[in-house]
């Protein structure tokens, strides 16, 4: 079997909840080998936030799949020893803990670099490690609210969540990208080096369109549910047998051809009022309107099917039992299985797909399974 990218490499994670997890998951899907180190008797607590997996948490079961987990007492005399002979060995060591407690441990990055100068250190926060904020606990929905997402989701009558940890998600995502472009540079360098990725610097880079559309055109994007604030038709369109087509136009040529070809009223793309962009978001009410009445005698697969052949983008919503049968990912064999302390479970394939390589599948561990063997390996006893 061909090896992986990232086989050789060793990760150490001092990891908790889920922006540090994603990160070094996605190391492991990679090949790296990622030792996740958990607190005694309780692990990382994720693994407590529900029991839906077969009594497993799925946030648990997302995040940490490809790692091995060895308790440690990070403040214990002897735990610590083993924590700092895994370090020697590594070439990149993960942490979220609690604002400035790796620096009270002695894990900040110019103690750990001093003593392991080929280290990568990555160290993930709510805010930074400076400024008014730096100590300030941060978790995924506050941090939303701080970057103005959830001022931007929702409706005109209420804003809301994104339904899924956005900023966690992005911070997770940059330290991944961090991570890869460190062990890149100490390819040509031979030094480690150290890093921070902040939440809400990294979901402040995802609000780059409506920052940018606020400061400069002086109001915010609206919320308009599943719209879009700034392109139109851009949305949900409701058919005649109820069901509702999500269309996206992006420019002049498809919302001639939508209304010729689709909606078979060609002299709607001569109206003044939708002449532009910027005037069908102006008018996208009376253009829902007209959209929908041209769709009543329609249904949605008839619909789909003139969207497609007009070649104008389109979905259908899907609920998540829907998505999880989604006729595209079982035509391209996207699902299979992977181990866990509560048995086979069903996942999608990592989303890097290394052709010619084999995905990497390894169980989701148990708290503190792999203790004794990785003590062993380091000359230690089982503790």
């Amino acid at each position: 079997m061909s090896r992986l990218p990232l086989d050789g490499v060793t990760v150490v994670a001092l990891e908790q909840a889920v922006a540090a997890p994603l990160a070094t998951r996605q190391l492991g899907d990679l090949g790296a080998r990622v030792i996740k180190v958990e607190r005694p008797g309780t692990g990382d607590f994720a693994r407590a936030y529900d029991e839906t997996v077969r009594g497993m948490s799925s946030h648990f079961v997302w995040l940490n799949r490809n790692k091995e987990s060895i308790a440690l007492d990070v403040k214990d005399d002897g735990d610590r020893a083993v924590l700092e002979a895994l370090l020697a060995t590594a070439d990149v060591f993960v942490q979220n803990l609690a604002p400035g407690a790796a620096d009270r441990l002695g894990l900040g990055t110019d103690a750990l670099r001093q003593r392991y100068p080929r280290l990568i250190v990555c160290n993930i926060s709510g805010y930074g490690a400076s400024g008014p904020y730096r100590t300030k606990k941060a978790y995924d929905l506050l941090v939303q609210c701080e970057a103005g997402v959830v001022s931007l989701t929702g409706t005109g009558d209420a804003p809301a969540k994104a339904g899924i940890p956005v900023a966690d998600i992005a911070a997770g995502m940059y330290a991944f990208s961090g991570v890869l472009s460190a062990l890149y540079e100490r390819e040509r360098t031979g030094e480690g080096t150290g890093f921070d990725v902040a939440m809400l610097d990294a979901l402040g880079e995802w609000v780059g369109f409506p920052y940018f559309y606020a400061a400069y055109g002086g109001t915010p994007p609206p919320r308009n549910g599943a719209r879009h604030a700034a392109i139109s038709p851009y949305g949900p369109y409701t058919t005649g047998d109820g069901a509702a087509v999500f269309i996206g136009v992006q420019n002049e040529r498809e919302w001639a051809a939508l209304c010729e070809h689709v909606l078979g009223e060609p002299e709607l793309a001569r109206d003044p009022r939708f002449a532009s962009n910027t005037l069908r978001v102006e008018h996208d009410t009376e253009l829902t309107e007209l959209i929908e009445l041209a769709l009543a005698g329609l249904t949605a697969e008839q619909v789909e099917a003139r969207l497609d052949e007009a070649g104008i983008a389109n979905a259908r919503m899907r609920t998540m039992s829907e998505f999880a049968e989604h006729p595209q990912l079982a035509a391209r064999q996207r699902w299979a299985e992977v181990g866990s302390p509560v048995g086979p479970l069903r996942t999608l394939l990592p989303p890097i797909d290394v052709p010619g390589r084999t995905p990497r599948l390894d169980p989701v561990p148990d708290a503190g399974e792999h203790t004794a063997a990785i003590r062993a390996e380091l000359g230690f006893g089982s503790g």
